[in-house]
């Protein structure tokens, strides 16, 4: 592989990439009002585009006044107050020559009552992680099973959202299926165990995913990205497989692939671990099976880690290294020694210091 590939452009869809690194989607719970990520955190990403990061993802936002909302101070973008708060942001990424995704998503049984509206949390079955909230040190309230009137309230919900979206100018949306929250919990059978057409086989585990991707489509313009991100692990029960083999996560990678969608992102806790007992890692178990484009991350934090990790995928994002260290790419490029930072370290995401 050549030493450039990194700094190399990349085609993604109608976008021209300047390099193959991104900004990693991260959950800031800044918001302290109307729903809002404060300026500072705003500020960031901007920063982050004006020093050369390709793909510029914002926090995930969630997507009702209902039941979405998982974290304190966590932003939505349906309202024009909120629409418009954004829109200079993304002009600004987008002036720095930047690609910028809005990640939206729904929380589920991760959420508790208590910081949702309705005063509820909802999942496809009434099943809770077995770790307690490390927000409350509770054990997580057991969720409403999903009727299908709920199932089309939340479809509704990542609609609007992506609309809101749209209206302020992203380049992108991206669907959350990731990190043992909605989505994800609908297509695992550790968190499903529906007996209707939500659930069962993985075809009717992924029905959820599939009529999300039909819903915004005609509501996303054909010019702007939507992609897709997916994790073998969740923020609670961090231990447990969330798919029981290789063969039933490639199939959902094979039914995505069939989606109106531009790009799969994997989410991993270290891109070249091995998964599913096999000697392959998440890239390649997931390239085997479908030609889109492929977003990877997970312990990426300097250049010959990014490097390694483009032999399976064809961009890298960055999350704490990219939270931590404003001049991360510049020193990618120049092929600085760089220090794999501490999940303990980016805990200052969660305080009300303004990051570099």
């Amino acid at each position: 592989m050549s030493s450039d590939i990194l700094f190399s452009p990349f085609q993604l869809k109608n976008h021209t990439l300047k390099n193959r690194v991104g900004v990693a989607p991260m959950t800031r719970m800044s918001s302290v009002r109307d729903s809002l990520p404060r300026q500072d955190v705003l500020d960031f990403l901007v920063r982050r585009a004006e020093n050369n990061a390709a793909i510029v993802y914002t926090e995930a936002i969630v997507t009702d006044y209902e039941s979405a909302q998982g974290y304190p101070g966590q932003a939505r973008m349906t309202t024009q107050r909120q629409i418009e708060a954004w829109q200079p942001v993304v002009r600004a990424i987008q002036q720095h020559g930047s690609v910028a995704i809005m990640q939206m998503f729904h929380c589920g049984r991760m959420a508790w009552p208590e910081v949702n509206p309705a005063n509820r949390s909802i999942a496809p079955s009434p099943l809770t992680p077995r770790q307690v909230n490390p927000l409350t040190g509770e054990p997580y309230p057991v969720p409403d099973e999903m009727s299908r009137f709920d199932i089309d309230h939340v479809i509704n919900g990542f609609v609007e959202t992506a609309k809101g979206a749209v209206a302020a100018g992203f380049d992108g949306i991206e669907i959350h299926g990731a990190h043992g929250y909605l989505i994800n919990q609908f297509l695992s059978s550790y968190c499903n165990r529906r007996t209707d057409g939500y659930g069962g086989n993985v075809a009717k585990r992924y029905r959820f995913v599939h009529e999300i991707i039909q819903a915004l489509r005609p509501v996303v313009p054909e010019d702007r990205l939507i992609t897709f991100r997916i994790s073998n692990w969740g923020v609670a029960d961090m231990e447990v497989s969330l798919y029981e083999s290789k063969e039933e996560y490639q199939q959902i990678i094979r039914h995505l692939s069939r989606e109106p969608i531009d790009a799969i992102s994997v989410s991993t806790y270290d891109f070249s671990q091995k998964a599913f007992g096999t000697e392959q890692n998440m890239a390649r178990i997931t390239r085997e099976v479908t030609g889109l484009p492929l977003m990877i991350c997970g312990r990426i934090y300097d250049r010959a880690s990014a490097e390694k990790a483009l032999a399976d995928a064809d961009i890298v994002l960055s999350a704490k290294s990219m939270l931590l260290n404003p001049n991360w790419v510049a020193d990618l490029k120049e092929g600085k020694p760089m220090k794999e930072y501490a999940s303990e370290e980016a805990n200052i995401a969660y305080t009300d210091t303004p990051l570099p």
